[in-house]
């Protein structure tokens, strides 16, 4: 068995509540690497074309990255893995998860869930056992409560669990991983209708590394370099969201108002001489944070614990706001004050709802309201309006419950909701396949713009992670990089693609990826596994995973078409702010699809080539889906 890995599979079916164990096979080791490359050549090998995605025959896939329980910083990540419900297509979601190092110890590299529990079950795992316990007194609870419930049974354990989202399968249902979501693409669906309330895991065996005195260095190395970097330190001070004031005021590029704005006009413009947005990090994150909170075996923690000792909130505490929530659930819904941000944070991640989705879902309810679409009968009551907290609080709850009228339009995203309303409604209907876009207005970022049309996930923007080198003009082998030109787009984004990829693969968070950028995790996969690779090795690492999951969208029949933005990023330049009058025309685009097709070496239509997946060691797939010769 190589060195770097725990070795085997674990394979539980709900159906027949049997479990059985794998070796994981000697030819995936350099194919794949691990961790996500394992899953995804598993989703697309195991799931069968045109299932529903809420049925016995989907799987959900849980894999701890390579480099989980080496110790090096910021390698936390475990990925979750299913046939999206949101989507239809290739549903992934990735956190800083303690349950992914559990499960590395107690033998698995891979926990395969198949089939579906009559009964409402507990998956409980550890060194010697693997079970299912009975979890109907769990059923209504939110994730913490859950999560304490757990824990007080089995001590030591890690948890990953679902809320009432994911018991009335909404699709924007997350699963929770004590307080580190793995939110998008409805995965916490997924659980909820396979009866799965939670998992539990417990491992005490110690993975054997290749090179012990290597990884001793390098983490000593890094350490000291995330200590003395500029950057990093202002990630620990202030979390994700340190550049909210200059992506709203020196880059226009914050979707608010349903984005309507390119920036948060009702915070920004009111602003007197010297004062800071309610919303800013600068302003909120030396009053309200208790603690850091890392993630797993990360000594750079954006995380945070934010506490409300008072007011109408008072006694609200959680993990966050991330700039990304920031966002949906404050600009987005025209909410400028702090401490009703964070209890409408914390509703999203009891009920187990995906943040970014849901604040989108509600802001497109808002403006269809607005409009005169929907009327407050149609909403049971709720006078939904743009910066009505409690309307939120409420709306989110009915989603999670799937309660009334309004539940029932809500609770499965934007996509479904503006197909159930029609008039009009998909105009302003944000999303890219089905999923809700994260918090950059790609309307003034053309290489993002390409990275969430054609992005295997949907509207994503940690796929190709590509904002960072636009918004700034450089990064890693990239330099003047103009991001109101979608000239030589295609290159940029799939080098991007196929590093973040390898990120993936090796579960390192992509926050570390200005200091890591490439070449340091050729020496952190040798220490690890012995495997001696150069960096076009690893590079084509994440090139064939990433073919892989297009190739697995392409067979649930995604093409070109589908790569697309929203009405609003063609059709309505962005209307004031730094980047006033930008859009995506849609020639602009239908150009950058082109060259990135070509960079990529698949068919114009946006399909891999026979050529380029036989060149990718996939002759398989190749056989199954590849275009042309």
């Amino acid at each position: 068995m190589m060195k770097g890995y725990a070795g085997k599979i674990l394979r539980v079916n709900l159906s027949t509540k049997s479990f059985s164990k794998e070796n994981v096979p000697e030819s995936w080791f350099r194919r794949f690497l691990g961790g996500m490359g394992f899953a995804t050549w598993i989703l697309y090998k195991e799931v069968k074309p045109q299932i529903k995605p809420l049925s016995e025959e989907n799987k959900l896939i849980i894999a701890p990255g390579l480099l989980t329980t080496t110790g090096i910083q910021t390698a936390s990540k475990t990925a979750f893995i299913s046939k999206s419900p949101l989507t239809g297509g290739f549903g992934k979601a990735v956190a800083g998860a303690s349950v992914g190092f559990a499960l590395k110890r107690a033998g698995y590299d891979l926990l395969i869930i198949e089939g579906k529990s009559s009964k409402p079950v507990i998956l409980v795992v550890d060194d010697q056992e693997t079970k299912l316990e009975n979890a109907a007194d769990l059923m209504g609870k939110d994730v913490r409560e859950t999560h304490k419930a757990l824990k007080e049974k089995y001590p030591g354990s890690s948890t990953a669990v679902i809320g009432p989202a994911g018991e009335h399968f909404s699709r924007i249902a997350g699963i929770d991983c004590e307080e580190r979501q793995a939110a998008r693409t409805g995965l916490g669906a997924v659980m909820g209708f396979k009866g799965l309330k939670g998992i539990v895991v417990k491992g005490s065996s110690r993975i054997e590394f290749a090179d012990t005195a290597l990884l001793r260095m390098i983490i000593t190395k890094w350490a000291q370099i995330i200590k003395e970097d500029r950057d990093a330190q202002l990630d620990i001070k202030y979390g994700t969201a340190e550049f909210y004031a200059w992506m709203n005021q020196e880059r226009g590029t914050f979707p608010s108002r349903n984005w309507q704005q390119g920036y948060f006009q009702k915070s920004f413009d009111n602003l007197k001489e010297g004062e800071l947005s309610p919303l800013d990090p600068y302003y909120w994150s030396p009053k309200y944070t208790v603690r850091p909170h890392p993630c797993p075996n990360c000594t750079k923690p954006c995380g945070r614990i934010c506490h409300i000792k008072e007011g109408k909130y008072a006694g609200v505490e959680l993990d966050g706001p991330e700039y990304e929530t920031v966002y949906s659930l404050g600009g987005n819904l025209e909410v400028n004050d702090f401490e009703a941000l964070c209890k409408i944070h914390l509703t999203c991640d009891l009920y187990g709802l995906d943040a970014i989705s849901a604040g989108l879902t509600i802001s497109w309810a808002m403006e269809a309201r607005e409009r005169g679409l929907l009327s407050k009968e149609d909403l049971d009551g709720v006078d939904l309006r743009f910066g009505d907290v409690e309307a939120i609080l409420e709306t989110l709850r009915r989603m999670a419950y799937r309660e009334g009228k309004i539940g029932a339009l809500l609770a499965d995203g934007v996509k479904a909701a503006s197909e159930r309303l029609g008039k009009g409604s998909e105009k302003f209907a944000m999303h890219v396949k089905g999923l809700e876009p994260p918090a950059y207005d790609v309307r003034g970022i053309k290489g993002m713009a390409l990275a969430i049309a054609e992005g295997v996930r949907g509207a994503d923007h940690l796929t190709a992670v590509v904002y960072g080198t636009e918004l700034v003009g450089k990064w890693w082998k990239f330099s003047g990089v103009d991001r109101f030109s979608s000239d030589g787009k295609g290159f940029e984004v799939k080098l991007h693609e196929d590093l973040m990829t390898v990120y993936d693969v090796l579960g390192v968070c992509k926050f570390s990826r200005h200091f890591f950028l490439a070449e340091p995790l050729i020496e952190m996969v040798r220490a690890a596994t012995g495997l001696d690779m150069l960096l076009s090795e690893l590079l084509t690492v994440g090139e064939r995973v990433y073919n892989l999951q297009r190739a697995f969208i392409v067979r649930e029949g995604f093409s070109r078409k589908d790569d697309s933005l929203p009405y609003r990023g063609h059709e309505e330049p962005i209307p004031a702010g730094a980047s006033k009058g930008s859009r995506v025309k849609r020639a602009e685009l239908e150009k950058m699809l082109s060259e990135y097709y070509q960079a990529r070496g698949w068919s114009e239509d946006g399909i891999p080539t026979k050529a380029k997946l036989v060149a990718l060691d996939l002759p398989e797939v190749a056989e199954e889906i590849g275009a042309g010769h």
